[in-house]
């Protein structure tokens, strides 16, 4: 979850004191559902099927096997993450991966996520590493794989020509309208290094404008399962 500039207390408070529930969704896969917002951290179609889509499919797999640094926006129940080590793993791909959350969920809470069971028991204990791992620090998970979890607010990124891929996973539009705003696509332009791709679930007319006029070329493409549309920037000079 982030916060930004216009954000006043009672909203802070509300975001930090929101019940959450763990919910299945569509794929058998599990998420976190908030009641009072009627929002999930993953679609409930299907969490991993939509992660794999969205994230992998039209934002990794433009890299190949070269070694590259993501930046995620939203570290959440760390789904995005664990799929993309993975994949490191499968193409020997060095990544170095910066997740970034104002507010962790507990480890109580990521050990009912089932994403370990659901694509591959055999790395349980990794997917238990990633939030039992240092936040702050540079964490080694394996020869391919770096993972630094960073507990920050949206005001507070600082980085420039940073990234090669943004995953764009903060809640949606209709929640926290204030997170698809022009200065936020901005603020991602210069955190990334030039022909960078940042991808999102999300597919809005307000969104893609405000990707463009942050200087993105933008592109839809086809959602993941129950969604139509996705949009997919780049940092084209």
């Amino acid at each position: 979850m982030w916060r930004t500039h216009s954000e006043n207390q009672e909203t802070l408070f509300k975001r930090i004191t929101l019940k959450r529930e763990i919910i299945q969704t569509n794929d058998g896969s599990t998420t976190i559902h908030l009641p009072e917002w009627d929002e999930s951290y993953h679609s409930k179609h299907g969490a991993i099927q939509e992660a794999y889509h969205v994230f992998i499919k039209n934002g990794l797999d433009l890299f190949g096997d070269k070694p590259i640094s993501i930046l995620e926006i939203g570290f959440g129940t760390g789904l995005n993450s664990f799929i993309t080590y993975l994949e490191a793993k499968k193409r020997n791909q060095p990544i170095n991966y910066i997740g970034i959350e104002a507010y962790p969920i507990s480890i109580e809470e990521a050990l009912q996520m089932n994403y370990s069971d659901e694509i591959d028991s055999t790395e349980k204990i990794l997917f238990n590493e990633m939030h039992e791992s240092q936040w702050e620090q540079k964490n080694a998970l394996s020869a391919t794989f770096t993972l630094t979890k960073r507990k920050q607010f949206f005001q507070d990124i600082q980085d420039e020509n940073a990234f090669d891929l943004i995953y764009f996973d903060a809640f949606g539009f209709r929640v926290q309208p204030e997170l698809w705003s022009e200065e936020v696509f901005a603020s991602m332009f210069k955190a990334m290094k030039t022909n960078g791709v940042l991808v999102t679930y999300a597919c809005r007319t307000s969104i893609k404008t405000a990707m463009l006029s942050a200087g993105f070329s933008v592109e839809k493409l086809p959602g993941a399962p129950g969604k139509r549309e996705m949009l997919r920037a780049t940092k084209a000079l």
